[in-house]
């Protein structure tokens, strides 16, 4: 991924970025762009392992721009471990300047299939840890007097509803409502909440959960109004513009970058009304098998 020359180098230097989810997909792309900018960035997940060879790579890459990835484990539903993960990192170079809340997880099921425990793995995950990332930044912010930047990435169903999708959709749209609600509660402090809602950015752990074979993978092209994906550069071009100094005085605010496809039509999984009960069957059996491969890998 390249930033290509739309920010001057050295637009990021001396900046502190914490990024969850930030050893796969998204989130790493974004680590990338923020350190190839000078910024150290601190990428925390699960699986240490992942999150230690992102961080080679990337460092290998950002070196001479002076930028830093550093790894730290954390399971965000804890919210202990959040707690304990953010005072290390204060404690490792003080405060952070901001706050990427990346981790997610979502797999397309009827909700009428759905269990308590499949709800809980999404809520856990998008609702509760985000916000134990939120308030456990925040808070030092407010008591330090220090400014502080928060980006959820969420998506456009915050503002449809995300049928065959609903504990996704209703977490990210609770962290909408936390963003309008503390943009407001915390802007005195200088403290700025905003949000990113990208379509279609094709990532392999997202994609076999979202896009399985069974509910014809790849067929959102055909739905976007620019008749493709989104590039990787470009959401995280997005995502540098919306932390960077010069833009403090916007807060509150949900960017969607999608190519216009919410507009052109739901920008959701409605299409999959059509799945028959065997179709159905397919699909858990391949979000199954993806979850098991992400369980073997966390082991390791």
């Amino acid at each position: 991924m390249a930033l290509g020359t739309m920010f001057k180098d050295g637009l990021l230097k001396g900046k502190r970025f914490l990024i969850t989810g930030g050893g796969t997909g998204l989130g790493k792309e974004m680590a990338e762009g923020y350190a190839a900018l000078g910024a150290t960035v601190y990428i925390c997940g699960r699986r240490f392992g992942v999150l230690e060879e992102t961080a080679n790579e990337l460092n290998a890459r950002v070196k001479a721009k002076g930028g830093l990835v550093k790894p730290i484990a954390c399971d965000i539903r804890v919210a202990q471990a959040v707690e304990d993960v953010v005072a290390q990192i204060w404690a490792d170079g003080g405060a952070l300047d901001g706050l990427i809340n990346n981790a997610a997880g979502n797999f397309i099921s009827r909700t009428k299939d759905l269990s308590p425990r499949g709800f809980d793995a999404i809520a856990s995950i998008v609702f509760h840890g985000s916000f134990y990332m939120t308030l456990a930044c925040g808070k030092r912010w407010i008591e330090e007097k220090k400014k502080g930047s928060v980006i959820s990435i969420l998506t456009t169903w915050v503002w449809n509803g995300g049928p065959f999708t609903v504990p996704s959709a209703m977490s990210k749209t609770g962290l909408w409502a936390m963003t309008q609600s503390l943009a407001v509660e915390w802007g005195p402090h200088g403290i700025r909440l905003n949000a990113i809602a990208p379509g279609p950015f094709p990532t392999k752990g997202a994609w076999e959960r979202l896009s399985p074979s069974a509910a014809n993978r790849g067929s959102t092209d055909t739905r976007n109004p620019m008749g493709r994906n989104g590039e990787m550069e470009e959401l995280v071009n997005l995502a540098v513009f919306m932390v960077a100094d010069g833009c403090e005085y916007m807060t509150g605010q949900c960017v969607a970058i999608d190519g216009a496809m919410y507009q052109a039509g739901s920008g959701n999984f409605s299409a999959l009304s059509k799945l028959t009960d065997e179709d159905w069957a397919a699909v858990r059996d391949q979000v199954k098998s993806a979850n098991e491969k992400d369980k073997a890998q966390r082991t390791v």
